[in-house]
């Protein structure tokens, strides 16, 4: 543990992020590496986090953050705006006078305003591009590639530190090991989504695939790990006709919720009216359970990135029966999706193109630049995904194969440490960071 040496021996860090996926593959790995590196005396250290607007935000942020021990206060994206311009929090929080702005997801020129505001330095992870290099001081990059695009004259600020998703999966037993497991059994992951457009295909169509799967093999079993922004009740009614429609168009599946008392009390299931058994998982995030899945079935989004980081083999389903229910996008296609009437004919039109795409949609072979993970994409039907499914878990190989190829593109961890020594190197506090291997170094100019 490091001692910090800053002025006055306190100091502020600063946390700007904004989404579910990036409080659980970063913020989580470096606020506990920054408590391991600079210790829990919160008169020395001081950890806030600040959220921003996001497209892909669920509303349940402010509750992920705080359950994190490391951090003292949480603001959430709705008290945003008014911080970014007028530099005060909703419950008008103090500022030490020395410390870090630390950027782990929003608009990267979050962190010019603020930091020039408190007068702190600013650190940025950039996983695909860094911008703002005159004013921002610090930039840890997933890869090298990110770098070379700077002037020669911000060279010194760029360091190498890798991928923090490959953090997500080094405290989880890894799936090799719970398969060895001849106790363990088979366990089939389901990952329907979290918002209501995934969930009204999402549900109905995985609790489809797990009864033909549990009917070719009895032996299987499942789980739905619960998203933090659904109750079991809201979770169900996607597996209920009465409250979604679609089950009756399409004849997917459709369950009911269990909820147990006595010994397995807080336990729940959904139960398929085939009688088809599923775990529902509501601690979070569920790495830990996630881990020990042989395959899951997913679709499209952060599921897939953080799959790919604990190594995890999945098949992801884009089902386009009815494309106009779909509107899970991020960027300048998400604003189109969701607009007010308009939304649908944009939802359709995205959608219908997305279809007729070559793969490249799960994070995992947009990493790879290539397919590792199987794209199932258009009028997706439960048996043919069920059997294609059970081709994979009786032929362990293919598994073996596709758990190694997503080891090769998550990288290898140690990201959040490289990371927090940036912080320290800002503050004052530490060494820099060792030299990068060669390979990760900047080319000279």
């Amino acid at each position: 543990m490091k001692t910090i040496q800053a002025e006055n021996h306190v100091i502020d860090i600063l946390i700007l992020s904004n989404g579910p996926g990036e409080l659980t593959t970063w913020v989580k790995p470096v606020v506990r590496e920054l408590r391991q590196q600079f210790g829990d005396d919160r008169h020395q250290i001081r950890i806030s986090v600040v959220l921003s607007p996001c497209a892909n935000a669920s509303g349940e942020e402010v509750a992920i953050a705080t359950r994190y021990p490391e951090v003292d206060r949480v603001q959430g994206a709705e008290a945003f705006f008014p911080f970014l311009f007028f530099g005060q929090t909703q419950a008008q929080w103090d500022w030490r006078p020395h410390g870090v702005v630390l950027f782990l997801g929003g608009d990267q020129f979050f962190p010019v305003v603020i930091g020039k505001r408190l007068g702190y330095q600013t650190v940025v992870y950039a996983e695909w591009e860094a911008r703002w290099h005159p004013w921002i001081d610090y930039f840890g990059v997933m890869q090298p590639a990110i770098a070379t695009r700077a002037k020669a004259k911000y060279a010194h600020k760029f360091t190498v530190v890798g991928d923090l998703m490959a953090e997500a999966g080094t405290a989880q037993r890894s799936p090799d090991e719970a398969n060895s497991d001849p106790k363990a059994g088979k366990l089939i992951g389901l990952l329907p989504g979290s918002k209501p457009m995934k969930l009204t295909l999402g549900v109905p169509l995985t609790l489809a695939i797990a009864d033909q799967l549990h009917h070719l093999d009895p032996a299987l079993q499942f789980v739905l790990p619960v998203a933090p922004s659904l109750d079991l009740n809201a979770l169900a009614r996607y597996a209920d006709p009465a409250s979604n429609p679609a089950i009756t168009a399409l004849g997917w599946g459709q369950g009911q919720l269990i909820q147990q008392d006595g010994p397995e009390a807080g336990q729940a299931w959904l139960q398929t009216a085939a009688g088809t058994r599923i775990r529902l998982w509501t601690g979070f995030p569920a790495h830990e359970v996630l881990a020990q899945c042989q395959l899951c079935l997913t679709t499209i989004g952060a599921n897939t990135a953080e799959l790919g980081a604990l190594a995890v083999p999945m098949m992801v389903l884009i089902p386009t029966q009815q494309l106009d229910i779909m509107r899970a996008w991020d960027g300048l296609p998400g604003v189109l999706v969701n607009l007010p009437i308009a939304g649908r004919y944009f939802a359709r039109l995205i959608n219908g193109l997305a279809a007729k795409r070559v793969g490249l949609l799960a994070w995992p072979n947009i990493w790879a630049k290539r397919e590792i993970v199987p794209e199932l994409i258009g009028h997706l039907e439960p048996g043919a995904i069920a059997a294609q499914a059970q081709t994979y878990l009786t032929q362990p190989e293919r598994l073996a194969q596709m758990r190694q190829d997503l080891r090769a593109v998550r990288g290898t961890p140690g990201a959040a440490k490289k990371l927090v020594q940036i912080v320290g190197t800002a503050l004052g506090a530490i060494a820099p960071p060792p030299p990068p291997a060669q390979d990760d170094r900047l080319p000279s100019s």
